[in-house]
């Protein structure tokens, strides 16, 4: 990928802005959402920068922009209408150490801005690495449907029950296991149930592994959809062969690998409530399918 997704935490980020038309008020309307510092400096600014002056949210200068303005900063916004002023500016910024966008021309950005869905805690990118914006709109439209204001809410309460149940349930994996139930229980909703399913969580929170089997011979883009948040919530994940790339996409990250241990070993890890794949011939599958009769094999179609 061009463009690697970063999250940053702006509490101690220093930014600036060059320009004061309708596409810096634009850059400014997200970053002002955020903790970072916020500069302006542009001979003449639209109202919508003023009222965020007087709230305190951008600092701005009414000046012509200077090469010698450039250091100092970590990011450098440049959205003037003049395109030789923002290369001008842009190559001094970037000779101060800053990371530059200039507007409408990516040649020269170290970073773009992508769409963003806005849930409080939960923040969704969506880019195309300046191919096709428009499309990007579309992609975040059809995510602003579907996911809820409550998520917003929701987030806050379980951020705020976090070191309870890090007290009550030490083992990560109890952790895990009841933050699971949470929201199969209580789904994207924040209301009055959100606490009796928090309470409802803690009851039977020890729970039977689960063991997936899927051959090398089928091609992982024809699984059915459902099989998705099986693969990510993956403990271990266990090949006798390269996984191929469509397949690792579907994988928890951070789920250990490795080749495929004893049976006995696998047994004491799904007793232990672990979740695991395996990723093997037919052969190797089918004596799997025969010695753990209650495990899922993965094929083309519905579950």
């Amino acid at each position: 990928m061009q463009y690697f997704p970063l999250f940053v935490d702006t509490q101690k980020l220093k930014v600036l802005i060059v320009g004061g038309g309708e596409v810096a008020a634009r850059k400014l309307d997200l970053l002002a959402r955020t903790n970072a510092e916020i500069n302006l400096i542009a001979p003449e600014v639209i109202e919508e920068i003023l009222l965020r002056a007087e709230k305190e949210e951008v600092r701005v200068q009414t000046r012509a922009a200077l090469p010698e303005d450039m250091p100092g900063w970590d990011l450098v916004y440049l959205a003037t209408d003049s395109e030789s002023l923002n290369l001008s500016l842009a190559a001094a910024a970037k000779e101060a150490g800053a990371l530059v966008n200039v507007v409408d021309t990516p040649r020269a950005c170290d970073f773009i801005t992508p769409s963003i869905v806005d849930r409080g805690r939960m923040v969704v990118a969506i880019s195309t690495a300046g191919a096709a914006p428009v499309f990007a709109r579309q992609i975040r439209a059809k995510l602003e449907a579907m996911l809820p204001q409550s998520l917003s809410p929701l987030l806050n309460f379980v951020a705020s029950r976090r070191d309870d149940v890090q007290q009550r349930l030490p083992s990560g994996k109890a952790r895990r296991i009841f933050w699971e139930r949470f929201f199969q229980f209580n789904g994207d909703r924040f209301d009055s149930q959100t606490e009796l399913c928090y309470d409802l969580s803690f009851n039977n929170v020890a729970t039977q592994g689960e063991l997936l089997l899927l051959e090398t011979d089928i091609n992982p883009e024809l699984l059915p959809l459902a099989v998705v948040p099986l693969l990510q919530r993956l403990d271990a994940v266990y090949a006798e062969c390269e996984i191929p790339e469509a397949l690792n996409e579907l994988l928890r990250r951070d789920a250990s690998r490795g080749t495929l241990p004893k049976l006995s070993e696998l047994s004491q890890q799904l007793q232990r409530g672990e979740r695991l794949l395996v990723y093997a011939d037919k052969a190797c599958i089918d004596s799997l399918r025969a010695h753990f009769p209650e495990a899922r094999f993965l094929q083309p179609g519905a579950l």
